[in-house]
């Protein structure tokens, strides 16, 4: 199995960051720098993402797996997490599978639940782009507009697009990602009874939508020891809408309980 590539600052008791989908560790670099003041942080590249490697299977115990194999590897338990959106299952799997890897977890606006986005108004558009045609990223940039008009999200996604000696490459690997979406939006096959004990802090933006009425009532369901906080005025993106509080609450956590 190959290793998963990450980054690290700071020292003290491990925190591990798991980004969102179509993310990498480059986009928590802010955060990481903020919270080394406090922690050693790693920041990873999961599969298919990121500097890590390309894979053909995407799903949440292959992932969780891949984390607790780069933990094994540094030497390292009892850590701390901090999963976003798809990184934040993977931290509640990574839990569930190996509790003895996890001390504390912060769970960002995510919920142990199945969604129903499919992505591919985005990733069709990403992958109907010529690569072997484009001579610049504003050029990719302008086709992609098209199709994907919101200036941040497009941003987002063309920081996955990486020019070599050879030509352009994306990082993330669409087409797998998109066959296993059914996999990701979901959450993975784990035993009827399954329960989660440590102390976890769920973090959700007041616009978003992916921790309602439902979503609580199963959060209730299968977490021993768990807080939920609104970040108020922010959706999906509350880490990057509302950074300073985001911290705060991560550290306050993670540092007092």
């Amino acid at each position: 199995m190959s290793e998963l590539h990450f980054s690290t600052l700071g020292s003290g008791t491990a925190l591990v960051i798991l980004h969102g989908l179509f993310g990498s560790g480059r986009n928590w670099q802010s955060h990481a720098r903020q919270l080394a003041e406090h922690f050693q942080v790693f920041s990873v590249d999961l599969r298919n993402h990121g500097e890590s490697f390309h894979a053909n299977e995407m799903n949440y115990p292959a992932m969780a797996e891949d984390v607790a194999q780069l933990l094994h590897g540094l030497e390292l338990s009892e850590c701390y997490m901090l999963g976003h959106s798809m990184g934040g299952k993977v931290a509640m799997m990574l839990a569930q599978q190996n509790p003895a890897l996890v001390k504390r977890m912060i769970v960002a606006d995510i919920a142990p639940v199945d969604y129903f986005h499919h992505y591919d108004d985005l990733i069709n558009p990403i992958l109907a782009l010529p690569l072997e045609r484009i001579e610049s990223r504003a050029q990719a940039d302008q086709l992609l507009r098209q199709n994907v008009p919101e200036d941040q999200l497009r941003a987002f996604l063309l920081q996955n697009l990486l020019r070599e000696a050879s030509g352009w490459r994306w990082r993330v690997n669409w087409e797998v990602i998109q066959r296993d979406m059914e996999w990701l939006t979901g959450f993975g096959d784990l035993p009827q009874d399954w329960c989660i004990d440590l102390p976890t802090l769920f973090l959700r933006g007041e616009k978003s939508d992916y921790i309602g009425e439902t979503e609580v009532g199963v959060i209730q369901q299968r977490f021993g020891n768990y807080r939920i906080e609104t970040i108020e005025s922010a959706g999906h993106w509350l880490h990057a809408e509302k950074p300073e509080l985001f911290n705060r609450l991560v550290t306050d956590f993670l540092l007092n309980g």
